[in-house]
């Protein structure tokens, strides 16, 4: 009985960090490095941010995703899903869905971009972090609970 508590304890801490981590890489690696002319990250700010802004939310990128900023964030997801891996013999349930948030993550944020209409109605705090006056703000894509906890949503 245990065992399966812990478990099912870990997919929800999964869930609930992943949210937290979604909103602090966006906001400290992604915006905040990314700010930066010549770092690693500045494509998000540079390119993403440049052409969803340009083009109402859509980004082309995601037409081709062996392309451009898309493969960037694909091989930063499984950069950070090979991270938690020394983790699997201990917390399997933990590690397992940190890795289906991170593929739900990259098909959701895709979707968004390549749907506009669709994003702006179910993920509106994405829609307002790139088109909305303030881009330092809702920093959550897939949910926006983390910035109404903190205070960085403006939905």
């Amino acid at each position: 009985m245990f065992e399966i508590l812990f478990h099912v304890a870990c997919v929800v801490v999964a869930f609930a960090y992943s949210s937290v981590m979604e909103c602090v890489l966006h906001k400290w690696v992604l915006h905040g490095l990314g700010k930066r002319k010549k770092n690693i990250f500045a494509f998000h700010w540079k390119t993403h941010h440049r052409l969803v802004r340009k083009n109402n939310f859509y980004d082309h990128q995601y037409e081709d995703a062996t392309t451009g900023g898309p493969l960037r964030e694909r091989i930063s997801l499984y950069a950070l899903v090979l991270a938690h891996a020394p983790l699997i013999t201990v917390a399997p349930a933990f590690v397992l869905t940190t890795a289906f948030c991170a593929r739900r993550y990259y098909k959701l944020h895709k979707r968004m971009h390549l749907e506009p209409e669709w994003a702006k109605k179910n993920f509106p705090w994405h829609w307002e972090h790139h088109m909305g006056k303030d881009q330092d703000k809702n920093w959550g894509v897939t949910s926006n609970w983390v910035d109404k906890l903190f205070g960085t949503s403006t939905i």
